[in-house]
């Protein structure tokens, strides 16, 4: 289970600054933040509220962009617990950097950035373990269903995982991101440090490899 990074053992509550270096305004007296809808605010919002040391707004960024991040960080080490992990570290990471969150780049974008290098400092220190969930979640749990339909679909996502498994971690990872997460390819290419021209390359290699090894299901 994700903690907000400043209850993890050994990391301490940040003290943000300005831009320019100086002290980041305080919260209202009684150290007490204004009450706010959190749920409602835009991520540019919760990211500023965050960074003068907002805990209650960090954790609605860490409850919106947790399971994307999770399905991201499984996409490029093939292990459900490793990816949880790897998480922890990129929001630990996000809160002592948020002060220093330029918003010149979207939030998730910014998070998405983090958690992809936490993975691949994971990958060159452990070598990968088969992933026990989906990659790509959307089977219909709806007990009003077609039970034949959910089956059905169930099925195909193994068979999508089964292929995924099968593509190179960066590949995989481009692919997830732009056609689970709906990110647009400079976006991955921010993310992945890899130029828009080769983000375009790995989706079209990974369409090609599903389409081919999928043809039963079409």
């Amino acid at each position: 289970m994700l903690v907000h990074p400043s209850r993890v053992p050994g990391v301490q509550t940040v003290q943000p600054v300005g831009a320019d270096g100086s002290s980041a305004p305080a919260p209202a007296p009684g150290g007490r933040f204004p009450t706010l809808d959190l749920a409602s605010l835009p991520d540019r919002a919760l990211a500023a509220a965050a960074a003068v040391g907002d805990r209650d707004a960090f954790d609605e960024i860490v409850r919106r962009f947790a399971p994307s991040m999770t399905r991201f960080a499984e996409s490029m080490l093939g292990d459900h617990g490793a990816a949880e992990e790897v998480v922890q570290d990129s929001f630990v990471a996000a809160w002592k950097a948020i002060a220093g969150y330029r918003q010149e780049s979207a939030l998730r974008t910014w998070l998405f950035g983090i958690t992809s290098h936490k993975s691949l400092d994971h990958r060159r220190r452990r070598i990968p373990r088969p992933a026990d969930d989906h990659v790509v979640d959307g089977a219909c749990t709806d007990p009003h269903t077609d039970p034949s339909r959910t089956c059905s679909g169930a099925a195909f996502l193994v068979a999508v995982d089964a292929v995924l498994a099968t593509m190179p971690p960066r590949q995989r990872a481009c692919w997830v991101l732009r056609e689970v997460d709906g990110l647009r390819v400079v976006d991955v290419a921010d993310i992945m440090s890899m130029t828009p021209g080769a983000v375009r390359g790995q989706i079209a290699r990974a369409r090609a490899t599903l389409e081919a090894r999928l043809d039963a299901w079409s």
